[in-house]
């Protein structure tokens, strides 16, 4: 078992093809077989379940699964520390998709610029999807939100998880044409709210102050994209809860719609608590002082 295996084994897990995931390493497919071959019979387990030309992972394989992400990165890990950072490496940022859009550019660029020898990652998902990706070692670090009564912060100090409260957003309900004269949640007519998946807390402020859970006539419509969620109450056919400062970076798109205060929610980068590379240090104190 080597670390090159390992990338090979998690590329396969993720993709669930050996086509596919030869093609994003660059390699040939029998390569990639001959080596989850190897490591199998290393490990003395079947990692993947094959039928025909589909496959899965085997429950062996999705307990080793968490083990590699871990020991990837504890590798990478060791390369930082040990240099002391003058290997550049790689740094896996996660982010809400509207705090990549509105709040990282500047400061990702400002990185770059005093750092250009590692490597800047960014993902974007739901706040519960980064949190799981902190867990289990996908990523370095994250931008989420953690409304006080969805997450408890002391919580995230038990599965050592650190905390670091950045700044705030307002969060306002984008209304149609139809709903622009309404003043309260009560007040609105239309009974779709345009938002993302399971895991996103922006969601989940929505749903509360419209009091969705309790009403059987809402429909949700999930999207995967703010731009997506705007046409959407363009059209007369939904509602959706977005960032002020988002939104007033998307002015061309927001002609006639009017908005209603929500909420004010803070933005948190979190990591490992044991995670100290140069290459990380760096970058929480640049976003610190922002």
């Amino acid at each position: 078992m080597n670390s090159e295996s390992l990338k090979i084994f998690c590329m396969v897990a993720e993709e669930l093809s050996i086509t596919r995931a030869a093609t994003r390493l660059g390699r040939v497919p029998s390569n990639i077989t001959t080596r989850i071959q190897q490591l199998e019979t290393d490990l003395g387990e079947q990692l993947f379940i094959r039928q025909g030309k589909q496959m899965q992972l085997s429950q062996a394989g999705l307990r080793f699964l968490q083990y590699a992400y871990r020991l990837l990165a504890l590798e990478q890990e060791a390369r930082h520390v040990t240099s002391l950072g003058k290997e550049g490496g790689q740094l896996r940022i996660g982010s809400m998709e509207s705090t990549a859009a509105c709040r990282l550019p500047q400061p990702l660029a400002t990185y770059h610029k005093q750092y250009p020898e590692t490597q800047l990652c960014l993902t974007t998902g739901t706040t519960q999807a980064l949190i799981d990706q902190i867990r289990t070692e996908k990523l370095d670090c994250a931008f989420v939100a953690l409304p006080p009564d969805l997450y408890d912060l002391t919580q995230f100090n038990e599965i050592g998880i650190q905390t670091e409260k950045l700044w705030q957003e307002r969060l306002v309900l984008l209304l149609p044409e139809q709903d622009k004269a309404a003043k309260a949640a009560e007040d609105i007519q239309t009974r779709s709210l345009a938002t993302f998946a399971h895991g996103c807390s922006y969601r989940y402020l929505a749903e509360q102050w419209l009091n969705i859970p309790n009403q059987l006539n809402w429909h949700i419509q999930q999207l995967n994209s703010y731009h997506a969620m705007v046409a959407c109450v363009s059209a007369g056919s939904s509602v959706a809860l977005l960032p002020e400062q988002l939104l007033e970076s998307m002015s061309h798109e927001k002609l006639a719609l009017a908005t209603l205060d929500v909420a004010l929610c803070h933005t948190y980068l979190i990591y490992r608590s044991d995670y100290h590379v140069p290459a990380f240090a760096a970058f929480k104190a640049l976003m610190l002082a922002e």
